[in-house]
């Protein structure tokens, strides 16, 4: 396992304060603040860090982010044993910095049972051994825009523990208007110990990458640009089957609507069989500095 994705391990085993309550980590990957994925992967961790008896999996989140996470500060997450029932289990989790709450989330754990089965169709696109990774375009795009922030490098040049392969990739430091669409191979960068429960945390985790840019395609806005004020408002995510995150996965997204500075993203997330492993919903806030009201 690579250095990187056992940091990203360590993120997501969280310190236990007590029965209800927990503390994790924080990691700069050159945003303006704390990435959300990390916050939603590190809350799922909590709620599950609570069931006992036979130990149910989640099928469903629901997460609001209320204020910017500071990333040189550890994050509390305090848990509420919303119900406990024979087939299913809520939790509320809330996000806590210096006595602030940045993070609201309900999660529900179900029990494992037969039932009919139906789905969405993967399309078809180019197999990730066909595609190069997205770091490996970011020299390029670097060389093309040499008068970038220290942070904008930092955020391009970052290791990160997902690995990602665009099937049409677009540089960020030029954008131009395309379609509310994009679709992206990912996967963690080694394998991954056989814990179910972490590959749907790191699945959490990796769920909050792009889905804000695809919002921004037709737009010809990154969130790059200093005079606009990007971050995530909420998030969904509905897991629907099994899958390992080590293994490559299809990230498919689109975006139906953008209005009032928010756009409106959401995805589907496939193994190389075609299974359909999870849906993806996420608002996001799209404000550009000094525009007119309406």
């Amino acid at each position: 396992m690579n250095r990187i994705l056992k940091d990203l391990i360590k993120l997501l085993n969280l310190e236990t304060l007590d029965d209800n309550l927990f503390r994790g980590e924080s990691r700069d990957l050159g945003g303006k603040s704390m990435f959300g994925g990390q916050v939603i992967g590190q809350a799922l961790v909590a709620a599950s860090r609570t069931q006992s008896g036979a130990a149910l999996m989640p099928h469903s989140l629901h997460a609001y982010f209320l204020r910017p996470g500071d990333m040189s500060k550890p994050v509390i997450y305090e848990v509420d044993r919303v119900r406990d029932g024979k087939s299913f289990m809520t939790r509320r989790v809330q996000a806590i910095q210096s006595g602030q709450v940045i993070l609201t989330m309900l999660t529900s754990f179900h029990r494992q049972e037969a039932g009919d089965e139906h789905q969405s169709s993967m399309p078809r696109v180019a197999d990730p051994e066909q595609l190069r990774p997205e770091s490996s375009y970011f020299e390029q795009w670097l060389d093309e825009a040499p008068q970038v922030s220290d942070r904008v490098h930092h955020a391009l040049t970052r290791e990160i523990a997902i690995e990602f392969r665009p099937v049409q990739p677009s540089n960020p430091l030029r954008p131009s208007k395309l379609p509310a669409e994009q679709a992206i191979w990912f996967r963690c960068g080694s394998t991954l110990p056989d814990d179910a429960m972490l590959h749907r945390c790191v699945l959490a985790y990796a769920s909050d990458f792009n889905l804000l840019s695809t919002a921004l395609r037709p737009h010809a806005r990154s969130w790059f640009a200093d005079n606009m004020v990007i971050a995530s408002i909420d998030h969904s995510l509905w897991f629907h089957r099994e899958a390992r995150v080590d293994q490559w996965l299809l990230y498919v997204m689109d975006s139906p609507t953008a209005q009032n500075a928010r756009g409106f993203s959401r995805g589907l997330i496939y193994d190389r069989e075609g299974r359909l492993i999870a849906s993806v919903a996420q608002e996001s806030l799209m404000r550009t500095l000094g525009a007119a009201p309406g």
